[in-house]
């Protein structure tokens, strides 16, 4: 049972990279860092410390317990930053129960329909008012660029 569940749940890029599911669900999250402009390749500027990144896995299962869909996340190491050089506070774009739990009481009341969505990149739109840059993630560095580094220009998991 455990290597069923290592096989679905890889710990590393390399694990990751022999199934063919995992690669697919790591080229899509890269397209919608490119599609939401998330970085801009850069030199690398002196002075400046990149901040490394990496990959979570995670399958996302149906009520039965079926795979639904894998699902790849490029997270930054945002461990490594330091408060007041890299960045000023943390900030997470939640909803706080409270605020779900009055939107559904005005549901109930009003006899309005509910709808469950998933925002596949919801963190890309948070603003960004530090200088940061990230290494080129494993298995996406650019060929012939490998000297770039990733400037952010939108928020990324990870980063505080």
């Amino acid at each position: 049972m455990s290597k069923i569940l290592n096989i679905l749940e890889p710990v590393n890029y390399e694990e990751a990279s022999k199934y063919d599911a995992w690669r697919a669900a790591m080229y899509e999250e890269i397209e919608s860092i490119n599609r939401n402009h998330t970085w801009d390749l850069v030199e690398f500027p002196e002075g400046k410390t990149p901040i490394g990144c990496k990959w979570l896995y995670k399958p996302k299962l149906n009520a039965d317990g079926s795979i639904e869909k894998l699902k790849a996340r490029m997270v930054a190491k945002g461990y490594s930053q330091k408060e007041g050089i890299d960045f000023d506070y943390t900030f997470a774009p939640v909803a706080k129960l409270n605020t779900i739990r009055v939107l559904i009481s005005l549901a109930i009341k009003h006899k309005w329909q509910l709808h469950q969505l998933d925002v596949k990149s919801a963190f890309f739109n948070g603003d960004l008012k530090e200088e940061i840059y990230l290494v080129q993630t494993k298995g996406f560095v650019k060929k012939g660029q490998e000297h770039l580094v990733c400037k952010l220009k939108t928020t990324l998991y990870g980063l505080k």
